[in-house]
């Protein structure tokens, strides 16, 4: 049995604990637990009509949590004010950071293996006064990591993200050849670690149209990501390009290939979630616990209706579970 695996729903007035909630009423024997409001859930498992048995964790070690089918146990957490579904409420954004910390302080700790996060809405959190780009920097930052790589996962396809959260017009200088570098190691001892290939293959794209076009169209590939890939290849970590962004993703390549590396958010992400949105994952690589995520936002308008659609979290679950047996396995 694996150490326990915790689920934070994210922001409550959203869809984060519907999707936990109607997944977990399916019937699971795993280890999984959430940390959450309990009074918070009680309310949505009525309002949603699930039959579910929501138990305090209170004292108890997570290690001797009898984990069955129709039982969630729930590590409670205070939360400022009542959710209405569909409703925020700035007063309860500090408490989304809370079940956060908790959660990251049970990972570092080594009394979990994984975490698993819901959507949170970052305009409430940044409305209530708290630094807050997104889970990916928070939790780097909360544990004190110099660099994390954001990756999304679909059936036959992982793209992993050189810079995240930033204008596009800050795109090219925050990427010179030690982030290129730290970037490529994470992501490749990671398809190791987490995802057992023996010798993985990476794509990395360029980041001008036509991987600048031999210059001229920018000196990016040039300048900073062919040197990059070259000191790589004298470490042993094997890679493909820089290719053009517009035709890395066709079959020919991506079948040779364990993960793309592209250059900037709206560069890989679109031709993922086309490929697979509602069945994607979000992992942070880096991290020194895993953590998985859903593909989607919290979308107020369905949250408290039951219509959430469950299959971005049961990716993001079954994907924390895989990451955990594999690391377990190769500690064994």
């Amino acid at each position: 049995m694996i150490r326990p695996i915790a689920i934070t729903p994210g922001e409550p007035s959203g869809i984060g604990p519907d999707i936990v909630l109607q997944w977990c009423a399916r019937g699971t024997d795993r280890p999984y637990f959430v940390i959450a409001n309990l009074a918070m859930l009680q309310q949505r498992a009525h309002i949603l009509g699930v039959t579910l048995e929501l138990c305090a964790i209170g004292d108890r070690p997570l290690t001797e949590l009898p984990f069955r089918v129709g039982t969630l146990w729930v590590l409670d957490v205070p939360m400022a004010q009542a959710v209405m579904p569909g409703t925020l409420a700035v007063a309860n954004a500090a408490y989304v950071l809370a079940t956060l910390d908790l959660a990251t302080d049970l990972a570092l700790a080594g009394q979990i293996s994984a975490l698993v996060t819901g959507p949170v809405q970052k305009s409430i959190i940044s409305d209530a006064g708290l630094s807050f780009s997104g889970h990916t920097e928070y939790l780097r930052d909360r544990c004190g990591v110099e660099e994390v790589v954001m990756m999304l996962a679909t059936e036959g396809l992982r793209v992993a993200l050189v810079t995240t959260h930033l204008p596009l017009s800050a795109v090219s200088a925050a990427i010179d050849q030690p982030t290129l570098k730290r970037v490529t190691r994470i992501l490749y001892r990671a398809l190791i670690e987490d995802f057992g290939c023996t010798a993985p293959r990476i794509l990395v794209s360029g980041l001008n149209p036509h991987a600048g076009e031999g210059g001229h169209l920018g000196r990016e590939e040039i300048d900073t990501i062919i040197p990059a890939l070259a000191a790589l290849a004298q470490e042993g970590i094997a890679t493909q390009g820089p290719l053009p962004a517009d035709t890395l993703f066709q079959p020919h390549y991506l079948e040779r290939a364990d993960a793309v590396l592209a250059m900037y958010h709206d560069q890989g992400l679109p031709v993922l979630k086309y490929r697979g949105f509602g069945n994607a994952v979000n992992i942070t690589l880096g991290l020194p616990f895993i953590r998985t995520s859903v593909d989607h936002g919290t979308a107020l308008d369905l949250a408290g209706t039951g219509q959430a659609d469950l299959g971005s979290l049961d990716v993001a679950l079954q994907s924390a579970l895989d990451m955990a047996e594999q690391r377990e396995q190769q500690h064994a």
